[in-house]
């Protein structure tokens, strides 16, 4: 059964029980009020009801007094237990005696004053019976009866008509609350088919249309919205997490394979020159050295390619062993690997880090200084990966520099520390700037002039977001670039002594 039919049911029910307990209560009163007029009439009539003799012994002709006495209506008959128990009648109206009408009576030992509806002769009436006593014993009964057939017909026609407004309002109360509940469910009903054609494959960008009522199924609409955002948006970051993945994977097996084919071929390079001096050598042998072959190299010649391609061999080893290096730490980054935290002073860090970079191989000259905004100052970091920082904002700017001047200076901006890295070389374009720091991100103009596998500024972002600095990058194309690393400085604490 569907939400719909239910609640129209349910709505169905409810009119109809509202309406049955309406009509009783319309009927009761009307029924009530009714039969009270009753009563009051015939006790008025029965208080002033006059008797006078007949010609017959014991008879009575009865009238009343009362100005609401109507002859058309309204009967009265006296009853006499004096001589039967079982009563005889000693006196009736005139209208009664003319219709040749008796109203039923009850024994001596049943008399009570009492209201009473009965038919007489198919006739409806309402009678009043109060008992008359003489000494305490009861020896007759006063009965006044009024007609009470319209009255019947009315309350037969007031059901009717309650009846028959009832069953009709059920049935307009029914289709009403079809309507209704239709016009109510029909949110519900967009939200449903907003999933069938999101489940069909229509896609997440999806939005259920809502009104501009701010009802329950108004909510229910805003919270469907945001949650299929936040769905959409998670899709589209996982969708580009397996791009940036695929890419990665792509990436660094390219990377790796360049090394490992520079590998492969001065190991077959060395197999060659090796083994073709082994058969030359037999050769020889055979010939008992009497002939040379035109193209054998000589020992110094194979020493010396051999040298060269072992120390290839070393280079590429060396390579790979910094792009796995790269690799493990940015495996890290994305398994959320936490860094061990200590005070660390920043100087003496900084003065190191320009002492070994004096060393590293480069074209352009190396200039320290000024570093007096780092005097006293101290950071909470990790001091082995703020030196990897610094030495790789340093290899790029002597990567990227073929002449001119690297520098390293620091600077202070409120509580934070700046380390600044500006070099005289090649610079990066605008639009490429944003990307720098994604994985495997080689600025075009430097491909293929410069070796590299474009993880060192990722691994350098990684570090920063754990140290909680930010990276500010000032370049221009063909007059050079400018890193700074941004540092909290470290809030020092005082205890009393």
């Amino acid at each position: 059964m569907s939400i719909r039919l239910r609640l129209t049911l349910w709505y169905s029910g409810l009119f109809a029980v509202a309406f049955v307990a309406f009509g009783l209560i319309v009927y009761n009163i009307i029924y009530h009020n009714t039969m009270n007029e009753l009563k009051n009439r015939i006790t008025q009539v029965a208080a002033r009801v006059e008797a006078t003799r007949t010609g017959f012994s014991n008879e009575f002709n009865l009238n009343s007094s009362d100005p609401g006495f109507n002859a058309a209506i309204i009967g009265i008959q006296l009853i006499n237990y004096t001589e039967d128990p079982k009563g005889n009648v000693a006196g009736k109206s005139n209208n009664l005696v003319r219709g040749n009408t008796t109203f039923p009576f009850p024994e001596y030992n049943e008399v009570h004053r009492r209201f009473v509806l009965q038919k007489v002769e198919d006739v409806p009436f309402y009678i009043y019976e109060q008992p008359i006593k003489a000494q305490g014993n009861t020896i007759a009964l006063l009965q006044v009866g009024v007609l009470t057939e319209r009255e019947m017909n009315l309350f037969s026609q007031l059901r009717t008509i309650l009846w028959i407004s009832g069953i009709a309002g059920v049935i307009a109360a029914f289709f009403l609350g079809m309507f209704l509940s239709r016009k109510a469910l029909m949110p519900i009903n967009r939200v449903t088919e907003a999933a069938e054609r999101i489940q069909s494959g229509s896609g997440l960008g999806l939005r259920i249309p809502r009104e501009k009522s701010n009802d329950e199924i108004g909510r229910l609409t805003d919270t469907l919205n945001g949650m299929l955002s936040g769905l959409e948006r998670a899709y589209k970051n996982l969708e580009d997490s397996n791009i940036a993945q695929r890419r990665f994977v792509s990436d660094a097996s390219h990377e790796l394979r360049t090394p490992l084919t520079t590998i492969r071929g001065n190991v077959d390079l060395l197999e060659k020159i090796w083994l073709d001096d082994k058969r030359s050598n037999g050769s020889e042998e055979l010939k008992g050295h009497s002939e040379h072959e035109p193209n054998a190299l000589s020992v110094i010649d194979k020493q010396q390619m051999s040298l060269e391609s072992i120390r290839d061999i070393a280079d590429e080893a060396r390579r790979m062993s910094g792009l796995v290096n790269d690799l493990l730490a940015l495996a890290r980054a994305d398994a959320g690997y936490s860094i061990d935290m200590e005070t660390v002073s920043l100087r003496p860090l900084t003065e190191e880090a320009a002492r070994r970079a004096s060393f590293l191989p480069r074209k352009a000259e190396w200039a320290v200084g000024p570093l007096d905004a780092l005097e006293g100052i101290e950071v909470r970091g990790n001091r082995d990966y703020l030196l990897q920082l610094l030495f790789i904002l340093i290899e790029n700017g002597f990567k990227y520099t073929p002449s001119g001047v690297v520098r390293l200076y620091a600077m202070r901006s409120g509580e934070f520390i700046g380390l600044t890295v500006a070099d005289t070389g090649i610079g990066i374009s605008a639009e490429e700037v944003p990307h720098i720091f994604e994985r495997f991100y080689r600025v075009d103009v430097s491909r293929g002039e410069t070796s590299g596998t474009g993880l060192g500024l990722s691994i350098a972002k990684w570090i920063a977001d754990m140290h909680h600095a930010r990276f500010d990058v000032r370049t221009q194309l063909g007059e050079g670039t400018a890193f700074t690393v941004w540092l909290p400085i470290a809030t020092k604490t005082y205890t009393a002594g």
